[in-house]
């Protein structure tokens, strides 16, 4: 499985606005029977534009065998606590072990991370069961529990 990882810039915007909206769009409509759905701008660019662009943020295109099928947007601190803002790959390549070789090739660049934190929507099972049993992160927090569409679960591994 050849994963390879490009610098995001404004030319793959586009492309990975795509991929984004069909991952996010297809979460929704599993976990919520909902036809689309994502945080705001993921379906016309803005999302991407704000935060993959961000100048403090390192944010990557995501290649299997030179086809483009995600993204990732990383908040790497000089405190070596660093933060995964987002990850998302297209929908045609989820459940089969790509999502967790991505992570570990991740974990890998970054090899002097103490703690890395996320947060995912209450209703995504499949996040869940994908940071948690996949990944190692604990849920340290779930904020606004009753509240499915805003709600979310805290995120933290810490690396020993």
């Amino acid at each position: 499985m050849n994963i390879k990882f490009e610098k995001m810039t404004e030319k793959d915007i586009s492309n990975l606005v795509q991929i984004m909206k069909r991952a996010f769009d297809y979460d929704t409509k599993i976990h919520l029977g909902q036809e689309t759905g994502g945080p705001e701008g993921y379906d016309d660019g803005t999302f991407l534009r704000k935060w993959g662009l961000d100048k403090k943020a390192t944010s990557y295109c995501i290649y299997l065998d030179n086809v483009l099928i995600g993204g990732t947007i990383l908040w790497i601190n000089d405190n070596n606590e660093n933060y995964l803002g987002t990850l998302f790959i297209d929908p045609n390549y989820e459940d089969k072990g790509i999502g967790t070789k991505i992570w570990s090739k991740i974990e890998n660049m970054y090899p002097n991370t103490k703690v890395w934190s996320t947060e995912t929507p209450i209703f995504s099972h499949r996040n869940h069961n994908f940071y948690v049993n996949k990944c190692g992160f604990h849920v340290i927090k779930i904020e606004n529990p009753k509240d499915l569409k805003e709600g979310s679960f805290i995120l933290k591994k810490e690396i020993a």
